[in-house]
This record gives structure tokens, sequence and C-alpha cells, in this order.
């Protein structure tokens, strides 16, 4: 299922997991360690996954991975979240913000993969 021409999605989250690596490294240096380390796996584990999928055995396998990647989304959000709530922790209204279009993408992607 591999296409080597640019895929927004791919593309996305390779970008998010790289600002996700910044915002965990801003966690670290206010020494929230717990929350630092579980946004770093959950966020960058969202694009391992999509570019998994775009070497997918099957369609059902394709939807599959996605639907892990969008699994490790909600995840990522749920983390944010708890930032955004935290009166002592950062949060980054833009890396939401980018979040939300991946939720929706990949949400898009899994749907008429079905169909």
């Amino acid at each position: 299922m591999r296409d080597d021409k640019e895929n927004l999605i791919v593309k996305l989250t390779f970008e998010f997991a790289l600002d996700i690596i910044e915002f965990s490294e801003l966690l670290e240096v206010k020494k929230k360690f717990v929350i630092a380390r579980q946004i770093l796996k959950s966020g960058t584990s969202i694009g391992a996954n999509v570019r998994e999928a775009q070497n997918a055995e099957s369609k059902n396998d394709f939807i599959h991975k996605l639907k892990i990647s969008a699994k490790e989304a909600d995840e990522t959000q749920y983390f944010l979240l708890l930032c955004k709530s935290s009166i002592t922790y950062p949060f980054d209204e833009l890396l939401f913000e980018k979040l939300v279009v991946i939720i929706k993408i990949l949400s898009k992607i899994i749907s008429s993969s079905k169909n």
C-alpha cells in the first residue's frame, strides 16, 4: 500500500512529533517528568503508526494501524488537556490545534477507507 508521493497525514504527524519532542523537553525543564514521558510516547507514536500504515499488508491492516494512531492521538489530547487544566503546567494552544486537525484527518481516512 506504500505510495512514495507526499502524503499529508504522514507529513503532519511527523511535524507534530517534532513539536511534541520540544514540548516534552519544556515539561522536563519544569520537572514534570511523568507527563513529559507520557506525552512524548503517545505524541510520537501517532506518526510512527501512520508511517507503519503506509506499508500495510491489506486494507484491513491499514485501517487497524490508523485506528491505533487515532487512539494514540486521543491519549495525547488527554495529556495536553491535563496540562491546560493544571495551573502548574505549561500549555501550547497551537500544538493542541494541530492535534485536533490530525484527529479529524485520521477519522476521515479511517471512515473513507472502510467504504
